[in-house]
């Protein structure tokens, strides 16, 4: 670690450690010095000329993102040469930007927006027409390019250059005419092309998906974790309840990355980005009871019903690794400790792998096998237990938030109806759910909080973002229901 050096910033003495850029100093002092072409992950060109301090003995005001500190050295960031450099700065970058903000998604959260009122204000010297350009183009499968938004940060096209290395972006043309476009013959569609959208600090780059659905100002945002792999990516989910009728009613507009160094960076992959379009599709909200007669219940009756079943019967349960830590104790208090359970499936074989990379994505595509793993859980291979299901061996099939039709494809509805007794707990209905003898309401990731533990063994917490739909409990309550309705079959057991 470099050496720790004194400094003045605006007159007050800090410290901090040689070398160290001011713009970085002085935000760990507080201060944010207005930035477009400066990102923490993506280098610091200094082409926007934004960052401009004041630095005394420098002829001129310099950029704070390629200023190291040094001892003695003295910079302002507030005096009025540094906010007429930065005004004017700001104001060649709004030459040629068209004044469509109440149409741009990226109103409420851009960086024009931001600086304009803090720092610009000013009456244009420009009586010039407007430089138009390339507006609604489609760059890839996610992502869509308006050029005359753009002010030309880089940021994107250093993102495409030096962390996914696709090269899909680039800055052509020269001068007035210099813009961002699509490389030739190619498309932005890796497998992080979302990130883009994240970094670009106005509206050049906007999502697909989240384009014209719910202002931003309207979003409720609740720290989480991806669930789409084994990483355990930091996320924040961005959930539309404040006017459900925006965003065709889907209560999650999107998810962001959260920054953590050590899991995830800056950035998530695309998978997870867009993992939670059918959140809200097909959920199970009611208790029921659908052979031999379907029928509503009550959590305390269904609990009763099932655990009277379940003592006597030969089991087999298929699990997820979509379960919490804590959903995975209470499963082994249920399933372990209460009934002696010997047949757990949960591994991520076949339906829960896909591709992996060396940035971020994970072949296992859930969040917690690692959970089960650390309280002692084996699990058996799917072929062994098509074999028991096809030899009458298993009585009742317990299957939590898995669809059988990715296990075992056609063959699923008859090796499920080899089952005199079969349980679907979760939160999706799934292709077979009306096949099943009972149907239990679990929360997904988003109505509930708990923790999950990463292909490293980090083990990380996500909040609550969403009231559950219905009746819908977490698993580890459900858990908790049937055991005590297990132990004191005559219990009042609370609803």
């Amino acid at each position: 670690m470099n050496k720790i050096v004194k400094y003045k910033l605006n007159g007050k003495d800090v410290e901090a450690p040689e070398g160290r850029l001011v713009i970085e100093a002085a935000k760990d002092q507080g201060i944010e010095i207005p930035h477009y072409c400066y990102h923490p992950a993506l280098g610091n060109p200094g082409n926007c000329r934004m960052c401009i301090v004041e630095v005394a003995g420098a002829p001129k005001p310099q950029v704070s993102c390629r200023t190291g500190v040094r001892e003695g050295l003295e910079v302002k960031t507030d005096s009025d040469a540094v906010k007429r450099a930065q005004a004017s700065a700001l104001e060649l970058h709004l030459v040629n930007h068209p004044l469509d903000c109440p149409v741009c998604d990226q109103s409420g959260e851009c960086g024009l927006q931001d600086y304009y009122m803090k720092i610009g204000q000013y009456s244009s010297s420009v009586r010039e027409d407007k430089e138009h350009k390339g507006k609604r183009i489609e760059a890839g499968p996610h992502v869509m390019l308006d050029q005359e938004r753009c002010v030309l940060c880089t940021r994107c096209t250093r993102f495409v250059d030096n962390v996914t290395k696709t090269h899909e972006l680039g800055i052509f043309g020269m001068g007035h005419n210099e813009r961002v476009e699509v490389t030739p013959g190619m498309t932005l569609d890796n497998a992080y092309s979302g990130n883009v959208v994240d970094i670009c600090p106005v509206g050049a780059l906007t999502d697909r998906d989240f384009r014209y659905k719910v202002r931003v100002w309207y979003l409720d945002k609740t720290d989480s974790i991806c669930p789409g792999c084994s990483r355990g990516c930091n996320i924040s989910v961005h959930a539309n309840t404040q006017r459900p009728w925006h965003n065709d009613g889907k209560r999650v507009a999107r998810l962001k990355p959260r920054v953590n160094m050590d899991i995830n960076g800056h950035w998530i992959c695309d998978d997870g980005r867009y993992g939670f379009s059918s959140l809200d599709s097909d959920r199970l909200g009611k208790v029921l009871r659908l052979s031999p007669e379907r029928a509503e219940l009550s959590w305390f009756d269904a609990a009763h019903e099932v655990a009277a079943k379940l003592k006597d019967s030969s089991i087999a349960v298929v699990a997820s690794g979509m379960l919490s830590n804590e959903d995975w104790a209470a499963y082994k208090a249920l399933f372990v400790d209460a009934l002696k359970v010997q047949g757990h499936y949960f591994t991520a074989e076949p339906d829960q792998l896909g591709e992996e990379d060396a940035l971020l994505r994970r072949k296992e595509k859930v969040p917690n096998l690692k959970g089960a793993e650390a309280l002692g859980l084996k699990s058996g291979s799917f072929d062994e237990l098509k074999k028991n299901l096809e030899a009458g061996k298993v009585k009742t099939l317990y299957v939590i938030e898995r669809d059988l039709t990715k296990i075992w494809g056609d063959k699923a509805a008859g090796l499920l109806a080899k089952a005199d007794m079969t349980i679907l707990q979760g939160p999706n209905k799934y292709a077979l759910g009306d096949s099943f003898t009972y149907r239990l309401p679990a929360t997904a990731y988003v109505e509930e909080e708990g923790h999950f533990t990463n292909f490293e063994g980090k083990v990380q917490a996500y909040k609550k973002a969403l009231a559950p739909i219905g009746h819908a409990r977490p698993d580890w309550d459900i858990f908790a229901l049937l055991k005590k309705a297990v132990i004191q079959p005559a219990a009042k057991v609370a609803a």
